[in-house]
């Protein structure tokens, strides 16, 4: 029209309305799609952290070789304590009567020389612990191949390999691999075939299963007396010391579930009745 007048159009106002609520359209449809997404990915994190930490959180079925007699009868007890199932290997038919009379344990007779045997028993098991050692012999081998030291150990580490196990706790002692300087010559030369069969165990561990998560306690010298309750693992493999059987024990399974001793070489001992002053492992 004429003097600037300004007419209104319905058919330019239906345009910009269908391009506003277009508008809206568009920006409602993204904020929906940034809300699915990031619902998404929490659920998806809660589920794999939550998948982990179950998978991580407890080893329920132990399988226990050495157990019929010294540290490896003490963890059988404490494992039983905690509600843990254990399957244990046995040669004495005192120790499979006995063993096999606790609730919550179940015994065979398996020598651990025969690698099937253990590979049977450590079946359906979801950790491993070997305290293997003492006088223990294969009169067919000769050296280190006929001790249980170092064979019994190997058939476990293969066995626990073989089936998926990835939880190995191996007990050796103090003056294997690098802690041989934490005791003297004398007492090395007297130990000497146990601790290279021990440590030959050790290396096998270390070097080829890489994908375990395995841990080796080296206890110091042994006695057989009530816990005291004041043993320590250290990281410090220089320290001799003494540590009560039964101290052992509690050390080995507070470690079963604990991740920060997981691919470690700890030394346990007892500083109320060593030598030195070793740096507590935490």
């Amino acid at each position: 029209g004429k003097g600037g007048t300004t007419h209104f159009s319905f058919k330019n106002f239906a345009t910009e309305m269908r391009r506003f609520i277009a508008v809206l359209l568009l920006v409602f449809v993204a904020q929906s799609t940034v809300d699915a997404f990031t619902v998404t990915s929490r659920t998806f994190v809660r589920s794999f952290y939550s998948r982990n930490s179950v998978r991580m959180a407890s080893y329920d079925k132990v399988f226990v070789a050495g157990g019929s007699k010294g540290v490896g009868r003490e963890i059988i007890d404490k494992l039983v304590n905690r509600g843990k199932t254990v399957v244990a290997i046995v040669k004495r038919e005192d120790a499979f009567e006995e063993l096999n009379s606790i609730e919550g344990v179940t015994a065979l007779m398996v020598d651990a020389f025969d690698l099937k045997g253990v590979e049977g028993a450590i079946d359906g098991c979801d950790a491993c612990i070997s305290t293997l050692g003492k006088n223990q012999f294969n009169e067919e081998e000769e050296g280190p191949l006929k001790r249980v030291d170092y064979v019994g150990n190997r058939n476990v580490i293969e066995s626990a390999g073989i089936l998926g196990v990835t939880r190995i706790i191996l007990v050796t002692s103090v003056g294997c691999g690098d802690s041989k300087g934490a005791i003297s010559e004398e007492v090395y030369q007297t130990l000497e075939a146990a601790l290279v069969s021990k440590t030959k165990a050790e290396d096998m561990l270390q070097k080829y299963y890489t994908n375990s998560d395995w841990t080796i306690v080296r206890p110091g010298g042994l006695k057989t007396a009530p816990m005291t309750g004041a043993a320590v693992f250290t990281e410090d493999k220089s320290v001799p010391g003494m540590i009560h059987r039964e101290d052992v024990a509690e050390l080995v399974v507070e470690a079963l579930e604990k991740k920060s001793t997981f691919k470690k070489v700890l030394t346990a001992l007892d500083p109320t009745i060593q030598f030195g002053e070793p740096k507590p492992f935490e």
